[in-house]
């Protein structure tokens, strides 16, 4: 019986009627909304939902009713539908029972359009107001108005389906790790505060009056701790907090699918993950994914592409035209191709680099204006934008034509295999600004020409990222003008940088033992080779200015697990809210989540985060800063 549920289950995920029903009373429902076809002409059914519209022709009406799996036309003959605008409105819930009919004017666009349901007596389950909104596909209600009311809003289909492919992905992730022999284990939720790169949440205790909880920004230590407990192979789909500013791929509540083994190298992690991506795409999407994914090391995508999440479903990597020696690599011996033409502009600048934009010769002079006034906005702080021409007739055309010759200007076309018809765009200045501006450039321009296609999915990974970055701000509470780890600090350095942990002068050149998995210019995953040595570990420590005491009081647990025999291991852990979302077109992650939050990271269906009552305060030993809280509002 259980393996015959299962084959139902599987074959018919979230859509099979027979499986379904083996749960519900036939006293509500026969069949779901969806289910109905020409075959079922004559049956007896009952069905209950939700009225989606209603329609009168004559002494007729007809009903559109709604569940999650789909839309059935309802018939109300004239005796029925005397009274029927008094009795029901939009989103009513209601059930029918009836015969299945062939439609007359049959509706291609619906599952059921062949068929409807001729009524012969109906019940009123619950009434509706007028919602605030339409539930229809395309609603007229704005955001904060639709997550004021969420239920509502889960109604519509768009936000149904990506509920159900959120499912899917969550099934799917199970049954390969499961195969794989992970085991699925719970790590807690209230721990101890830790330096992670992020804030945490804090929770305060009330039987330990002045100390506190944090909630686990990930199970990182928890599942590291599991590998010297000798299980190989763990995951959990985990919620996760981070107290940081919101955009529409983050919530402070978030989700990740947390992975760790033990007794592997690199490569193992990459190969067992690389599998994981494409069995879901092949079981949730129906596509097969190209194998094996393409990689580049973190200097490569940085001097391709400008950041380490490049969507590589189109070209247009950059053109290096100037760059200082030592830039990203010491042995790096430099460039310089613009030099010598006495054009102030470029001669002063640190970094120039182009894109080669296909087709774009033909671009109007106020087309280029409006992409240099983009450049020059403040989140992008460029001083301008050169632009050179390639035309259809082989001849080039710039907006520097009088510092440099044709013949120079087609040795830079010739540098990004640009061919008659494309244009070059070129931005000059300090290196990371110039990276980082052109990079968006670049996207945003793909994004006007089409060529972020949502259904084209193009996975990558980016290996050998540097294991620490200076930073000249308090990012974690740490303090300004010092190191910090890129990832955390946790993972490992490369085998043979380890001894470069001794040498500030060589901080920069560590190479980590890290790598993320990129999707259409998003990181959907990343993780590490761990560090197991306890000497190492403390050297890590120290180099990111935790003393001796310092590091004992904050991961004192872990280093004294340290000394009971650790085997090598590592892990990764995926965005799984970010992951539904791509594999869902979108680049927002916030409708695939049932219950999110808004760009405050408040609550607007239940009015969270709210004021407590001074009884609860008084209990937990804490005093409201009332002034500092009038000062923020201001």
């Amino acid at each position: 019986m259980i393996l015959q549920i299962y084959l139902i289950f599987e074959g018919h995920f979230l859509s099979s009627s027979k499986f379904f029903f083996m749960q519900y009373s036939q006293n509500f429902r026969t069949h779901d909304c969806g289910s109905l076809r020409i075959e079922d002409v004559n049956k007896k059914i009952v069905l209950s939902g939700w009225v989606q519209r209603i329609r009168k022709l004559g002494g007729i009406t007809f009903v559109d009713l709604r569940d999650r799996f789909g839309i059935t036309q309802l018939y109300f003959s004239e005796d029925l539908s005397k009274d029927i605008n008094t009795k029901l409105a939009r989103e009513f819930v209601i059930k029918v029972q009836g015969e299945v009919i062939e439609r007359s004017n049959k509706n291609p666009n619906l599952p059921t359009g062949d068929i409807e349901i001729l009524v012969k007596d109906y019940q009123v389950l619950s009434k509706s107001k007028t919602p605030p909104f339409t539930i229809e596909d395309e609603t007229d209600g704005g955001d904060e108005l639709r997550m004021k009311y969420r239920y509502l809003d889960l109604r519509r289909k768009p936000l149904q389906e990506n509920i159900i492919l959120r499912n899917k992905v969550n099934f799917e992730t199970r049954n390969y790790l499961n195969q794989l022999g992970f085991l699925d284990i719970e790590t807690p939720f209230l721990i101890k505060s830790t330096p992670e790169g992020a804030r945490d949440f804090i929770v305060p205790s009330r039987m330990n009056a002045g100390e506190f909880y944090a909630l686990p920004q990930s199970p990182q230590i928890f599942k590291q701790l599991l590998m010297v407990s000798g299980f190989d192979k763990y995951y959990q789909i985990v919620k996760c907090f981070r107290d940081e500013d919101l955009r529409a791929d983050r919530q402070p509540e978030f989700t990740q699918i947390d992975c760790e083994l033990s007794f592997v190298e690199q490569e193992d992690i990459l190969n067992t993950f690389e599998g994981l991506i494409q069995h879901l795409f092949k079981k949730v999407k129906n596509i097969e994914l190209p194998t094996p994914f393409p990689r580049l090391s973190y200097e490569e995508a940085m001097r391709k592409y400008g950041n380490d999440k490049p969507d590589i479903r189109f070209d247009m990597a950059f053109v290096t035209l100037k760059a200082p020696q030592g830039d990203l690599n010491k042995d790096y011996k430099g460039i310089d191709k613009t030099s010598g033409a006495n054009f102030k502009v470029l001669d002063d600048s640190e970094f120039i680099a182009g894109i080669i934009v296909p087709n774009a010769a033909s671009w109007s002079r106020k087309q280029i204006d409006t992409w240099t006034k983009w450049v020059k906005e403040p989140q992008r702080g460029m001083g301008g934008m050169i632009y050179v021409k390639y035309q259809e007739d082989g001849t080039v055309r710039s907006s520097i034509d009088k510092f440099y010759s044709e013949e120079q200007l087609k040795v830079w076309l010739e540098m990004g295999n640009a061919k008659p018809g494309d244009m070059m765009l070129l931005l000059s200045g300090k290196t990371n600004e110039v990276r980082k501006a052109l990079s968006a450039l670049r996207m945003e321009i793909a994004n006007e020409l089409g060529l972020r296609d949502p259904e084209v999915f193009a996975p990558l990974w980016v290996l050998d990222f540097p294991l620490l970055e200076y930073t000249e701000e308090d990012v974690d509470g740490g303090g300004a003008g010092r190191w910090i780890a890129m990832h955390h600090p946790f993972t490992s350095p490369k085998k043979e940088h380890i001894e470069w942990l001794k040498d500030e002068s060589k901080f920069e050149y560590i190479a980590a033992n890290a790598y993320d998995i990129v999707l259409n210019g998003h990181e959907i995953g990343g993780g590490s080779i761990r560090i197991h040595n306890k000497e190492v570990q403390q050297s890590m420590f120290k180099t990111l200015g935790l003393s001796e005491e310092e590091s004992q009081k904050q991961f004192g647990f872990l280093l004294d697990a340290f000394e009971y025999g650790v085997p090598p291991h590592g892990g990764i852990a995926f965005g799984f809210d970010r992951l539904c979302a791509l594999m869902g077109g979108e680049e927002s992650i916030r409708d695939f989540i049932a219950f999110p939050k808004n760009n405050a990271g408040r609550d607007v269906m239940l009015k969270a985060p709210s004021s407590v009552d001074q009884n609860q305060l008084d209990e937990l030993a804490l005093q409201i800063n009332k002034d500092k809280i009038q000062n923020q509002e201001k």
